[in-house]
């Protein structure tokens, strides 16, 4: 069977998630929660980073890696890296582009919102860790954040410069829809789709997560507010609808 290691909240782990489920292989999730990832990650072979994921043929230790191995068990046709040269290089392109950049900012942006909402991060958080580690991040929240922060270069000017680079990556996604193709490649739904909507979820907290991520109705005002705003953008709009249909 294979393992993919986790955090559960972690818009990459949604990335390999919904690759593997997309292509019907079959993996059993083990998810843990900041800071022990890496000491997981790194015994099962692979770096500081999650998703991990422990196959018969070896071990994967990037989202990208990933969705190329769910790709192999698919027809051309319906694999998220098309083979035509030219297509191929957009999507590649897209894709790391977004893993680059819309991904960290956006990651930023939930963190420094959310670090102060004690008691609903650790419900989300937590989710399906064991439960010694459930208990030690309660016990030891204000140094966990304390280390997150440090560890993702959170600070008092983290909204301020990082939110704008989450609504112009949102701005080109619509741009690129804005002719009509139905996919931000053209005609087929590939791994830049899929990684534009994992990515953009730390903002839009789509209800068809692979974990329960908390609704706007139960967001403090100030973080439901910006929720709602992603949502009502067009690139927001596409990428719930991806979610819902995908």
């Amino acid at each position: 069977m294979r393992r993919l290691i986790t955090i559960p909240i972690s818009h990459y782990c949604e990335k390999a998630r919904w690759a593997l489920e997309r292509a019907g292989l079959p993996y059993t999730e083990e998810r843990h929660v900041q800071g022990m990832h890496r000491i997981v990650a790194r015994r099962a072979g692979g770096g500081s980073t999650v998703p991990v994921l422990i196959t018969p043929e070896g071990v994967l230790g990037e989202s990208e890696q990933i969705l190329l191995y769910a790709d192999e068990s698919l027809p051309e046709e319906e694999r998220l890296f098309p083979a035509e040269p030219t297509l191929r290089n957009d999507v590649e392109a897209f894709s790391r582009w977004l893993d680059e950049g819309l991904g960290p900012d956006g990651r930023r942006v939930m963190y420094a919102l959310m670090f102060e909402q004690r008691r609903l991060m650790l419900s989300v958080n937590c989710q399906g860790v064991p439960p010694w580690e459930r208990r030690t991040m309660t016990a030891i929240w204000p140094l966990g954040v304390r280390w997150g922060k440090r560890e993702l270069g959170i600070g008092p000017t983290t909204l301020e410069t990082d939110e704008p680079k989450v609504w112009h990556a949102f701005d080109v996604v619509a741009e690129r829809l804005s002719d009509g193709r139905p996919y931000l490649c053209g005609e087929r739904f590939t791994a830049a789709d899929l990684t534009f909507a994992a990515l953009s979820a730390s903002v839009l907290v789509p209800p068809q997560y692979g974990v329960a991520l908390p609704q706007p109705e139960i967001l403090p005002a100030h973080i439901a507010d910006r929720v709602r705003a992603f949502r009502a953008h067009p690139a927001g709009e596409y990428a719930l609808k991806l979610f819902r249909e995908r």
